[in-house]
């Protein structure tokens, strides 16, 4: 009887716990205060992000919380609010205007992969090219990953670079690479 029971309890909690929104294999990395779950999309996770609000708001502006929502797979370098602030003043202010939303698209896009490279996917093909690894974005243009050290860099069509500060931040549509900077495209 007692063994009946315990087997219960078991299959209880069992079923419980396999209703949650967490799992036991599910490894969560903690990005602005906040817990990321592999289980949730990009959107999801990073509007929890209390250093992502500027990006998450860009996001909601130029009408791309569906698309980053969607099944992808989809690498997003995911500039932190800092990021956003290195940019000229007014800069932010002025992209989240409606009649700047195609121009903020652009920018935003510029910051997603189709696919899903984790780290060590670039660090490979950083590797194998030679040092750097040209790659193609969701807005047409090209970023350059290379490594300085033991750390991951991506570079814009500008010159500009970002350090990869958070690596394989993985999503159920994705994985996230958090950096320090904004990449632009050629204007």
């Amino acid at each position: 009887m007692k063994t009946s029971n315990l087997f219960k309890v078991t299959v209880l909690a069992i079923t419980l716990f396999a209703g949650s929104s967490i799992t036991a294999q599910e490894k969560t990395k903690m990005v602005g205060g906040a817990e990321m779950y592999p289980s949730k999309n990009i959107v999801q996770n990073a509007v929890n992000s209390k250093d992502h609000t500027t990006l998450v708001a860009a996001v909601k502006a130029a009408d791309l919380v569906d698309v980053l929502s969607s099944e992808g797979p989809f690498t997003v370098f995911a500039p932190v609010n800092k990021a956003f602030e290195k940019l000229p003043e007014g800069v932010v202010e002025t992209l989240l205007k409606p009649e700047n939303k195609m121009k903020l698209q652009t920018i935003l896009k510029y910051h997603v992969v189709a696919g899903k490279w984790s780290t060590n996917n670039l660090v490979k093909l950083i590797k194998e090219n030679g040092g750097k690894v040209s790659i193609k974005t969701v807005s047409g243009g090209e970023i350059t990953a290379w490594m300085k050290g033991e750390n991951v860099y991506i570079s814009d069509a500008n010159g500009g670079k970002a350090k990869v500060t958070i690596a394989d931040v993985n999503q159920f549509n994705g994985v996230i690479h958090v950096i320090n900077s904004v990449l632009l495209p050629k204007s």
